[in-house]
């Protein structure tokens, strides 16, 4: 079959880091990642089952790995080689459409007993992803024994499956995975106070950020949330899936002044100071240092930053969340209950909109490259299309 293979490579990493820093994407060039044919994966047990992509989607995690900026924090979680692609929609071998519930937990690892997150429903924060009978990977798409999404075929344990409904198209079933992580996101803001939060900032207006704002709205949220984004179709669609107000990244303090009344406590610097007060949550989807010292700018005293996704390298100056008393909580991935809430999500919010284009494995370096630059091509999400080609 035909896969996209990262391989261990330190020479081709390093140079796909020099080049993603000249310009985003440009590491699928010049980086350890190749198209090639390749066997399907073994079954790593009896029970496992093969799925066969259709429509496999590209996710900033895996734009870090290709041009070469994701934590050295991941080098133990994750074997290699492996083939990327964890947002997946595809066929079981009896006809089953079907999405990937990429988490490689405890039970996928053949691990018994379970640990304490298992046990308690949280694989998401499943302490064993390097143990059992697999090698070790975070999820599918990074764990040289399952293979990924950006290829013919791939194995996964029955938990990690979840049929979907006939009436949901492809484009809207490949979104279903980004919007778990969004609906998990949601029910962490709304969770993590005894009252709920009457204003939220919400910064980055990507693929994560939209649809987040799409499950604060679908979990009940009536706050006031305020939005970031750089380019005209972002704000379109933040205003269309619920925000009060969109404006650029450098006019969110403002936004927050008028807001609460706050005021700003250096005055040289309108657009940049602390504020003395703040939104009750900010939520970071984009995980830059700059996104991070923003959201501790403009939070409110004893407030809440929620970091959803996967930030990068940063730097951080955290007085204010001694002297605030404020708090960053990072959310990561998903429980089956939120894969089943964003099902509904993806329909009822026709969410498969945010599909912008599809691309043959053989142009994979004009996909992560289309990927890579979405904001400034007007586009949202991009994905490998397996439909017609490259499963043999």
């Amino acid at each position: 079959m035909k896969a996209l293979k990262f391989s261990r490579k330190p020479a081709k990493y390093v140079a796909a880091g020099l080049a993603g820093k000249l310009a985003p994407g440009k590491g699928a060039s010049v980086g350890p990642i190749k198209l090639v044919d390749m066997d399907e994966p073994e079954l790593p047990a009896q029970d496992w089952v093969r799925l066969r992509p259709r429509l496999a989607g590209i996710c900033g995690s895996d734009l870090a790995t290709i041009d070469g900026y994701s934590s050295r924090y991941f080098e133990p979680i994750v074997s290699f080689p492996f083939v990327p692609g964890h947002e997946v929609v595809g066929d079981l071998e009896d006809g089953t459409r079907a999405v990937l519930i990429p988490v490689l937990s405890c039970v996928t690892r053949g691990i018994s007993p379970l640990c304490r997150s298992c046990e308690a429903g949280q694989t998401n924060r499943c302490g064993r992803i390097a143990y059992g009978h697999l090698e070790p990977g975070l999820q599918t798409g990074y764990c040289a024994d399952t293979g990924g999404g950006w290829s013919g075929e791939l194995v996964a344990h029955p938990s990690q499956i979840l049929p979907i409904p006939e009436s949901l198209t492809d484009e809207q079933a490949v979104m279903i995975e980004p919007t778990a992580c969004a609906v998990h996101g949601a029910r962490a803001v709304l969770s993590g106070a005894a009252d709920k939060p009457a204003n939220i900032a919400l910064i980055g207006s990507g693929t994560l950020g939209l649809l987040t704002l799409a499950a604060l709205r679908a979990q009940g949220s009536e706050a006031h949330i305020i939005v970031t984004g750089k380019y005209p179709h972002q704000k379109a669609l933040a205003t269309s899936l619920g925000a009060d107000k969109v404006v650029s990244p450098r006019e969110l303090g403002r936004a927050v002044r008028s807001r609460v009344g706050a005021w700003v406590m250096d005055d040289s610097s309108p657009h940049e100071g602390q504020l003395s007060d703040g939104m009750d949550v900010v939520v970071d989807c984009v995980g830059s240092e700059a996104s991070l010292t923003q959201a501790l700018q403009v939070v409110a005293p004893g407030g809440r930053i929620v970091v959803i996704g996967m930030p990068g390298h940063t730097s951080l100056d955290l007085t204010s969340l001694w002297h605030r008393e404020t708090s960053i909580t990072g959310c990561y991935a998903y429980t089956r209950s939120d894969f089943e809430a964003a099902i509904n999500l993806v329909s009822s919010a026709d969410l498969g909109r945010l599909v912008s284009a599809t691309y043959p494995l053989s142009r994979y370096e004009e996909a992560i490259d289309h990927a890579a630059n979405a904001g400034t091509r007007g586009a949202v999400k991009i994905a490998f299309d397996l439909r017609k080609k490259d499963r043999r």
